[in-house]
């Protein structure tokens, strides 16, 4: 498996069997690679702090590969608004690679009313992870909510006018 994880909150800490270490944290994406098989944990960072992250499994296009790890601070490109690639099988630069050719993960922070177009794919899977949005024909959703679509175009995103939102959209072939 591809492993992605996106903390939304607080901090937190990587092992894995293969030496990676990492402390996590808002705008730091990260992939492990599972490979062949490798042995991992994820733990809270703080002893008094909570930590609110999504961890993400996609099938790799290619088994029995090595186990690997990245993580890249993408917080830069978030600033700027809109949806940015935050993990890709598609070589876009700013994002951490993960090997399934037809995957990518949009992230993007949206300030209140900010509009944004989900990208015009075969499967989408919108997940609101704080505040709330408006999905045009999918009607609102709410932090935890989310909404697949099937050949949908490239409707509409908005965030709530008051909170904003900060959304994942994963785009699969």
């Amino acid at each position: 498996m591809e492993i992605v994880t996106w903390v939304l909150e607080g901090r937190l800490e990587h092992k894995d069997s293969a030496g990676h270490r990492g402390e996590l944290y808002p705008g730091l994406a990260q992939r492990m690679s599972a490979g062949r098989g490798i042995w991992h944990s994820e733990m809270n960072a703080s002893r008094g702090d909570a930590v609110h992250f999504v961890q993400m499994w996609v099938p790799p296009d290619t088994e029995s590969v090595d186990p690997s790890y990245e993580q890249l601070d993408v917080n830069a490109e978030l600033d700027r608004g809109g949806l940015v690639p935050i993990a890709s099988g598609r070589g876009h630069d700013a994002a951490i690679s993960i090997r399934q050719r037809g995957a990518v993960l949009w992230g993007g922070r949206l300030d209140p009313g900010e509009g944004v177009a989900v990208p015009d794919a075969r499967h989408m899977h919108v997940y609101v992870a704080r505040g709330a949005a408006h999905l045009d024909g999918g009607g609102l959703l709410r932090a935890g909510d989310a909404a697949r679509l099937t050949a949908a175009g490239s409707p509409a995103l908005t965030a709530d006018a008051a909170d904003g939102a900060e959304v994942l959209v994963w785009e699969t072939a």
